[in-house]
């Protein structure tokens, strides 16, 4: 673990990730970034982009599964589940407030105009730290080879996540293993 890093104690913990969860849900991991990252310094950037990907590759959603390892990394299981109950509870009471209300006026044309902004916003959030995190991610033709195999299979071929990432993942990592043999930098 970084030296320079914050460590939170587990009611900073909790207090975190309910903040996550009450700034946004469903796509709240630029909000997540911003908060682990850059304002309160328990991840560097490049630890995060390692438990993103982990979240990626486990089940469940991105962020819960960050959350699990996050709050396990700093207090273990009772970090966990301090992260994941924080970052849950105040969505949970939303969602459930939120659906008695939309059954009620989901025909209306400014609810359905408000979700389609939203919607936009969310977009916009989610590419803006893509851009900011690709900018810190080492680039070599193979690396970027293998993003491209990923992106056409899963995005424009519309094959399954799964099958893709158990191809794609073992062959890149044996080429980034393979070039660090060699003396050069990782994939």
């Amino acid at each position: 673990m970084n030296p320079t890093l914050n460590i939170p104690n587990r009611r900073q913990l909790f207090i975190g990730f309910f903040s996550i969860g009450l700034s946004g849900f469903g796509g709240v991991l630029p909000l997540a970034h911003r908060m682990l990252v850059q304002q309160r310094r328990w991840l560097s950037e490049e630890e995060f982009t390692e438990l993103l990907g982990l979240g990626q590759i486990l089940p469940g959603p991105n962020i819960v599964n960050m959350s699990i390892a996050i709050g396990a990394r700093f207090h273990g299981v009772a970090g966990a589940w301090l992260a994941v109950a924080g970052l849950m509870l105040a969505p949970l009471v939303i969602v459930l407030g939120m659906a008695v209300l939309y059954d009620h006026y989901r025909n209306l044309p400014d609810v359905q105009g408000t979700l389609h902004g939203l919607a936009s916003a969310a977009a916009g959030l989610l590419l803006a730290m893509v851009l900011r995190m690709g900018e810190k991610i080492e680039r070599h033709p193979l690396a970027l080879l293998m993003a491209m195999l990923t992106f056409i299979a899963v995005g424009i071929l519309r094959w399954p996540l799964l099958p893709v990432l158990l191809l794609l993942g073992p062959v890149s990592i044996w080429l980034a293993r393979r070039r660090q043999r060699q003396g050069g930098e990782a994939c």
